[in-house]
């Protein structure tokens, strides 16, 4: 068995928080490159993938109407949402987007409405929602499954870059152990 290889976490909170901004980022302050590099990979390329698949509306925050009769919106988290936020960097433009859109300022990415939450139409007529089901077909759940499978994956990328490399054994060597004793006879 060979000896047991110390890894210097540096400061986990940061490295923490940068594996959460920044998909593998955080792996990399460590000094773990080839790791970091590969979850930097595999993490952003299914977060991407699955935005591709969605057209780029499968990552937004719900508005909802309300405030008394007054016509306000609100923004509220949608359920995907809370899992696709664990990617970082790429996820956040929806809180941004949803805030703009929601106080009547013009989305960031134009006629690409990415990150946009869909228009809901008080008058229960088709809204975009139903839209987009109908012209994306399976490829907008495809897609925010996708996004949900990056935000989970970086969840342990998170936990990876916090808690260090799990290690498998013990650090005890079979030939450094006592040999078994046999019991004195009766």
């Amino acid at each position: 068995m060979d000896d047991l290889v110390v890894v210097d976490l540096k400061d986990p909170r940061v490295a923490a928080f940068l594996a959460w901004l920044f998909p593998g980022a955080g792996h990399l302050y460590q000094g773990r490159i080839a790791k970091g590099l590969l979850l930097m990979i595999v993490i952003w390329s299914t977060f991407f993938f699955g935005f591709y698949l969605g057209a780029g509306r499968v990552v937004y925050l719900a508005r909802v109407e309300g405030g008394g009769g007054r016509g306000v919106r609100a923004i509220m988290a949608r359920l995907p949402y809370l899992c696709q936020v664990w990617t970082g960097l790429p996820a956040l433009p929806a809180v941004v987007e949803a805030y703009r859109t929601a106080h009547g300022g013009e989305p960031w990415f134009g006629d690409r409405r990415w990150y946009v939450p869909p228009e809901v139409d008080p008058n229960n007529k088709p809204d975009e929602l139903d839209l987009l089901h109908k012209h994306l077909h399976r490829y907008f759940e495809l897609g925010t499954v996708y996004t949900i499978i990056a935000g989970l994956l970086n969840v342990l990328a998170i936990y990876d870059a916090w808690g260090g490399p799990a290690y498998y054994g013990t650090s005890r060597k079979p030939e450094d152990e006592p040999p078994p004793t046999e019991p004195a006879p009766a």
